[in-house]
């Protein structure tokens, strides 16, 4: 007879949305993630520290390397599954019941978007339907949130630190125990892919 927790993985829900967070040196790391990515999968949402000063070409740029489709979230659309979320400038990005929240509410860690705040929505929406992923960077954002998501059953990644252009973002989430696999950033495309 199995036991529970073997029983319990098997039983798993398939994976419906992947959480991206990023900050310093996130870009680069992005840009070589959704080139290795597959049509198809869940749907992704993608929070990267943003100048709030200026709009964000992060969904043009990513949209040149993949085939998946790629936009910038809009306040209230629907989250559908094979299409990536891009959180706009100075707000933050957050999940209710199948759609996207934006919330131009206080900095967390000096920052809007925060990736805390998405990860924490991502949880506590998704569950064990969801993987949170964190990238380079040079704060702790995300930490709190990736621990967030592991407790809620999902799948959590951290950007080895030794492949991240600033290592102090990833290397702090995976301090928190919560990690599930660190992996290198280029083979993070097709680990994400494997997720449906």
């Amino acid at each position: 007879m199995p036991s529970p927790s073997r029983k319990r993985r098997s039983s798993r829900t398939k994976c419906e949305l992947i959480a991206i967070g990023a900050s310093a040196g996130g870009l680069p790391a992005l840009l070589r993630i959704v080139s290795n990515l597959e049509p198809g999968g869940p749907a992704i949402l993608i929070v990267q520290h943003l100048d709030p000063r200026h709009k964000s070409q992060i969904p043009q740029l990513l949209a040149r390397r993949t085939a998946v489709h790629v936009k910038e979230a809009e306040d209230g659309e629907p989250i559908s599954r094979g299409t990536i979320y891009v959180g706009p400038a100075d707000e933050h990005l957050l999940v209710s019941g199948g759609r996207i929240q934006l919330a131009h509410s206080r900095l967390i860690r000096f920052s809007r978007p925060s990736i805390d705040v998405m990860f924490a929505s991502v949880a506590a929406t998704y569950g064990d339907r969801a993987a949170g992923v964190i990238l380079s960077g040079s704060n702790r954002d995300g930490a709190d949130g990736i621990a967030a998501i592991k407790r809620a059953g999902g799948t959590t990644f951290a950007q080895s630190p030794e492949t991240a252009e600033y290592r102090v973002m990833p290397q702090a989430a995976i301090d928190t125990g919560c990690v599930d696999r660190v992996v290198a950033l280029d083979k993070m495309g097709k680990a994400l892919s494997r997720l449906s």
